[in-house]
């Protein structure tokens, strides 16, 4: 569990999923390659999830639950407007409200996840 509950491998998937993300969201939709790395990303939603769930778990030593919580809860509503971003343009939907509820839960999810104990202090003395 110590692997999986690791805070680089989780911040890893997730960068590795806006990347994937951003391409999917770029490339032309109904397009094979749009549509190999919307599949990949899906996959990587689930390595995000279970190393947030991993994290979560390891949070619970910190006493932070409710805010591990809220930060998992974040995490689930992010990919949530990922999939709802590229899904909609697919079917030529308009995507505007979902791309801006990303950016906030995304804002959230990442504050919090920097902010408590077992993320990364970036304004701390080397």
């Amino acid at each position: 569990m110590d692997f999986l509950a690791s805070t680089h491998l989780h911040i890893a998937t997730w960068a590795i999923g806006i990347i994937l993300f951003l391409i999917a969201a770029i490339l032309t939709n109904g397009s094979k390659g749009q549509k190999i790395t919307h599949m990949v990303l899906r996959l990587f939603y689930v390595f995000i999830i279970i190393t947030g769930i991993a994290l979560f778990i390891e949070g619970m030593n910190f006493d932070m639950g409710m805010l591990y919580g809220l930060k998992l809860i974040g995490g689930i509503l992010v990919i949530g407007m990922m999939e709802m971003v590229l899904v909609r343009s697919k079917k030529h939907k308009p995507t505007t409200m979902f791309w801006i509820l990303l950016f906030v839960f995304l804002f959230i999810t990442m504050f919090l996840g920097f902010k408590l104990p077992m993320g990364f202090n970036f304004l701390a003395s080397m």
